[in-house]
């Protein structure tokens, strides 16, 4: 992806954003605007106009937003798609001057691995007072976790993501390593290598550390299943499309790693990452089996299409061992909360009121929403089982997200605050700086609410 932002002395033309009720009065030259009112632009929303100068020229552009309180803060991540190539800069009703310059950037993304897309020719002066550093970090991240969703399979596996995460922990300098195969069990993570033994590609648990020790302790733990068949309760053939983005909690966890990292956040980090395929052969695991978990608890398997849980279980009894004062975990764990809050709002789970708030303001302030849903402590009866400690799945059809939930929760005891993520990590059609494809949720959320806690 090439740097689409632009130095403030760049020579540049105007892309003067306006509502329909500030058009009349917006500052571009009288000539610009008889030509825009013979043309009917109107300001509504979405729509461009490039105006000429007296030679034939550019002159600048006329681009419609909403105005608030529907304004989109990304709604300049369309222009990339609009304008000419050349060197842009923002002018008129800009709600947010860096969000805005972010949407820019990030309407400039285009996955190209596996067949030509070229990214639009066109730049963007960093509007004034907007740190162009953190922006850049920004875009970094968001396509770092887009690039790995959008990777089909067959390139993106256990080892491929394990890579990934080690490419990331030297550009950083953080340490590294990796727990593959029979060395789970070995170690006590009996969950990710039940999970992953039908697979041909190892399981493996991922982990980079890196910080100050005397530092809070942050520990980040994304769901890495690189692909689900379901398993033994094999999923049918329409519902395995999407499924190489069933690692799209480890590729935000990796995103904000990468966020955190970079800017030098003053944080002890520790990401978790457990890497598997959900796969079917003679050594899957099977329905009605009963698995010891590295916490001790035993879970009953009532469907191995509930994979995700399960190896994040594991994880998250190692992250909580350390007592950390934040533990935060990424995953497409649930259809459940696709169906209550759609691909656009992941579904966020924690006790910790403080937290939530903090959270919510922060995911408003930086367009990078999130709902969040109750740990409602009644339904834990639903996962009851009578051979095991737990069941892996409810007892029922409801609630399915809230039990998902509850069920990991089981596995933090010692965290200081705790943050569950049930998120799509996919854009199922366009929208301006979000395209079609795998996308980063919450990170940018959870970015500003950690450098405001710790630093």
């Amino acid at each position: 992806m090439i740097d689409c932002f632009a130095p403030s002395s760049a020579a540049s033309l105007p892309v003067w954003c306006v509502t329909k009720d500030t058009f009349a009065a917006a500052p571009i030259p009288e000539a610009a605007r008889r030509f825009a009112e013979a043309a009917g632009f109107s300001g509504a929303a979405g729509k461009l106009l490039l105006l000429p100068n007296a030679d034939g020229g550019l002159a600048g552009a006329l681009f419609g937003i909403a105005p608030a309180p529907k304004a989109d803060a990304f709604a300049t991540g369309a222009l990339p798609g609009l304008l000419p190539e050349g060197i842009w800069r923002l002018e008129g009703e800009v709600p947010s001057p860096r969000l805005a310059a972010l949407a820019f950037a990030l309407g400039t993304y285009r996955f190209s691995t596996y067949r030509s897309a070229k990214a639009p020719k066109v730049q963007l002066v960093v509007p004034e007072g907007v740190d162009a550093a953190q922006l850049r970090r920004t875009v970094e991240a968001v396509t770092l976790t887009r690039d790995l969703v959008n990777t089909p399979a067959n390139d993106l596996g256990p080892a491929e993501l394990e890579d990934a995460a080690r490419s990331l922990a030297s550009r950083h300098g953080a340490r590294f390593r990796s727990i593959v195969g029979d060395a789970l069990l070995a170690q006590n993570f009996p969950l990710i290598h039940a999970v992953g033994l039908a697979a041909a590609r190892a399981p493996r648990l991922i982990e980079i550390r890196a910080g100050d020790p005397s530092h809070p302790k942050v520990t980040l733990v994304g769901k890495g299943v690189c692909f689900d068949t379901g398993g033994l309760d094999l999923k049918p053939s329409s519902a395995m499309l999407l499924m190489k983005k069933d690692m799209g909690g480890a590729a935000n966890a990796l995103g904000l790693a990468h966020m955190l990292l970079s800017r030098g956040a003053k944080v002890n980090l520790r990401v978790l990452i457990p890497a598997v395929e959900n796969s079917v052969s003679g050594a899957a695991f099977r329905p009605g089996d009963v698995l010891r978990s590295r916490k001790g608890i035993s879970v009953e398997i009532g469907n191995t299409d509930a994979e995700g849980r399960l190896v994040l279980a594991d994880a998250l009894a190692l992250a909580d061992e350390e007592a950390p004062d934040l533990v935060v975990d990424f995953a497409t764990l649930t259809g459940a909360a696709r169906v209550a809050l759609g691909p656009q709002l992941p579904a966020a789970f924690t006790d910790d009121e403080d937290f939530a708030a903090d959270l919510s303001r922060h995911a408003m302030v930086e367009a990078d929403p999130l709902w969040r849903l109750p740990l409602w402590a009644p339904y834990a009866g639903m996962l009851d089982s009578k051979v095991a400690d737990i069941n892996n799945v409810s007892s029922g059809g409801f609630a399915g997200a809230i039990t998902a939930a509850l069920f990991l929760a089981k596995f933090i005891e010692q965290a200081r605050s705790y943050l569950h993520l049930d998120l799509f990590a996919w854009n199922p059609s366009s929208r301006p700086g979000r395209p079609e494809g795998g996308e980063a949720q919450t990170i940018r959320a959870l970015d500003a609410l950690i450098a405001e806690r710790f630093g």
